[in-house]
């Protein structure tokens, strides 16, 4: 009688094994059930709860992320990866004093780590702190040269305290972050270098949000005095925008009716050829324009809907959601509440997204309407306002760009482009910005905002 066979039972590493399979494959999901057993059946094996943070972390789950997070340290104290992780988790809650103390201990665990020593650059950043994140991130490259994240989160610090020069070479390496997608094939012509090409063609890309490309635009006639020939491909949005510059001879939406070109440049990149410095400012705005009959046809609209004598306000409080610093560059309506309060004040909502329907909870005293429409019309609209009145989104450079007044709020440790310290900016003389005083202090930036709305 031949032998029964052996029933093969997992251990604990081998579902953990399967359940990272899966993550990679993007299952996170079945990873997760995979790990919420493993962790039930060991409460206490820490390999398998610091796992299962990350993957909470991963799931949009940062309450449950944060707790799996400490435990495991709390398990494994002296695992310098759990102390190293749980700085996002902490960085993305506002909770920098913790976060940094975990990033400290992550670099005395393991000195050699460039991660370690990445991930405490990103959190001095946020605290400010511009020389210490910019050691840390140089002490990351010297270990990984490589490093292409490192190099990114560089050139962040290095723009944001005035260093462009550096600054913009180091930007280059968002392309190399792993999961950016390419912006050409491979096999594709090569990547403009700023010299004359007085017969040739010049594909310039919008590379990045709405923001970056109304930004940047403004270097596409600087473009065209060395090569007459421009195409530009970027999304349908910004067609009514970025067609409007001298020197933009096609515009396309999609890849596969972009024509033959001898060189390439993303919109993002032209600042470095440029050479733009706070010695060499960007070319002036406004360098577009709203639609003259829309514009009087919003003047009319206007006079309808708000009530005369009134300031007229427009309003924007979040960016997009998928936005790698949006937990510090949005907040909600709710928290405008001092602003809403203005007396003789009506309040236009440009707001686009998800953040639109919490207009439908809004119950202050001032006027308030929702007119969120593509670029055209908002440009329109722009015109008829007094001041645009918005966190850190494509639609403040749109105001910025058309030379609107705008009072711009900033997170505490903002965007490299806002530089530090300064209420003006040399991308939009029409722009004040107003700074948090404190990490998710909206009410300091919302004050100044006040202040100067009064005085106008």
């Amino acid at each position: 009688m031949a032998d029964a066979p052996r029933r093969t039972v997992k251990t604990v590493d081998a579902w953990r094994a399967d359940a990272e399979a899966l993550a990679a494959a993007g299952k996170l999901e079945q990873a997760a059930r995979i790990l919420d057993k493993v962790i039930a059946a060991k409460p206490d094996y820490h390999p398998a709860i610091h796992q299962g943070a990350v993957l909470s972390w991963r799931r949009k789950r940062p309450r449950e992320a944060l707790a799996r997070f400490l435990r495991a340290v709390e398990l494994a104290p002296d695992m310098a990866a759990y102390h190293r992780n749980i700085c996002e988790v902490l960085r993305g809650g506002g909770r920098l004093d913790e976060a940094l103390a975990h990033a400290r201990r992550a670099v005395a665990l393991a000195p050699d780590d460039p991660s370690c020593h990445y991930n405490l650059g990103m959190v001095l950043y946020d605290r400010l702190e511009i020389d210490a994140a910019i050691a840390a991130e140089r002490r990351a490259l010297e270990l990984d040269p490589q490093n292409a994240a490192a190099h990114f989160e560089l050139s962040e610090a290095l723009l944001i305290s005035g260093r462009f020069e550096e600054g913009w070479r180091e930007y280059e390496w968002r392309f190399a972050i792993p999961g950016a997608p390419r912006l050409l094939p491979p096999g594709a012509p090569p990547q403009w270098n700023g010299r004359p090409m007085p017969d040739g063609t010049l594909l310039l890309i919008g590379d990045q949000g709405f923001g970056d490309t109304i930004q940047f635009c403004r270097y596409i006639p600087e473009a065209a005095k060395l090569c007459p020939d421009i195409i530009v491909a970027a999304s349908a949005e910004m067609r009514p925008i970025v067609s409007q510059l001298p020197g933009v001879r096609r515009y396309h939406a999609r890849w596969k009716d972009v024509p033959a070109f001898d060189a390439w440049c993303p919109l993002s990149g032209l600042p470095r050829l440029f050479g733009a410095s706070l010695e060499k400012p960007p070319p002036p705005a406004p360098y577009i324009r709203a639609d003259p009959g829309r514009v009087a046809w919003w003047r009319e609209k206007l006079g309808l809907l708000l009530p005369p004598g009134y300031r007229r306000i427009g309003l924007a409080w979040a960016g997009r959601p998928t936005h790698g610093n949006d937990f510090n560059r949005s907040m909600s309506l709710e928290k405008c509440a001092p602003l809403l309060a203005l007396e003789n004040t009506a309040f236009v909502s440009l707001q686009m997204g998800a953040a639109q329907a919490q207009i439908g909870r809004y119950f202050g005293s001032a006027p308030l309407i929702n007119l969120a429409e593509d670029f055209t019309e908002t440009m329109a609209i722009l015109e008829n306002l007094d001041r645009l009145v918005a966190v850190d989104t494509g639609l403040a450079h749109l105001a910025g760009a058309l030379g609107r007044p705008v009072s711009l709020l900033l997170s505490y440790a903002p965007d490299w482009r806002w530089l530090m310290e300064r209420g003006d900016t040399p991308w939009y003389s029409s722009v004040t910005l107003h700074r948090q005083d404190r990490p998710g202090d909206w009410n300091s930036a919302l004050e100044k905002a006040i202040t100067l709305i009064r005085s106008r």
